[in-house]
């Protein structure tokens, strides 16, 4: 199957997104093996996660209808989200696939949310850690990666955040209610 959805991919991204993706699902059933998930699901949801992210604007509306997504005014407004949301029904209608683990973990990739699975923090750090990645704090986040989700989680949403205000961006609700969900636990954990 793996080698099915490799083609596939190539069909669907630029040369650049399939390595993206490849080096994702390396990335994912790495942080899975270290972490006590199934390295197998991860490597798939790090491979599919970006399947619908060069997808046209019908494509993904119509993606949207079929699965019953109502864009908020934050998302209307921000392209880049539509993959995380379109993504899942593509997979769903034209791969069939149902394992609820992958689904959700790339419908959350790029928000991240409030009561995130392991699965699902695994993927969301596995696309800022990925081998082909290159931004300021890479070698950081890599190095918090394997010491802990938790930390890895709050420390990306913080450079995502702090990235969003400096461009003066709408920061997504579901990043917000993780981001405050991370601190409070830290905060009850620690006695704060």
């Amino acid at each position: 199957m793996i080698e099915t959805y490799k083609t596939l991919l190539q069909s669907r991204l630029s040369d650049y997104r399939c390595k993206h993706s490849f080096c994702v699902a390396q990335a994912a059933a790495e942080l899975a093996e270290r972490y006590g998930a199934d390295p197998e699901k991860a490597y798939v949801a790090g491979l599919l996660h970006d399947i619908t992210k060069e997808a046209d604007e019908a494509e993904q509306f119509e993606l949207f209808r079929l699965g019953g997504v109502e864009l908020s005014e934050a998302e209307r407004r921000n392209p880049k989200l539509w993959h995380a949301m379109s993504a899942p029904i593509f997979l769903k209608e034209k791969l069939n696939i149902t394992d609820e683990e992958i689904l959700t973990a790339i419908r959350y990739h790029t928000t991240a949310r409030a009561g995130m699975s392991r699965m699902e923090k695994i993927l969301y750090i596995a696309d800022f850690i990925s081998a082909d990645r290159v931004y300021d704090d890479v070698a950081v986040v890599r190095e918090l990666a394997e010491q802990g989700l938790e930390k890895t989680m709050l420390y990306t949403l913080d450079y995502t955040i702090r990235d969003l205000l400096k461009k003066r961006r709408a920061i997504h609700p579901d990043s917000v209610a993780c981001y405050n969900e991370l601190i409070l636990n830290m905060s009850s954990s620690s006695g704060i």
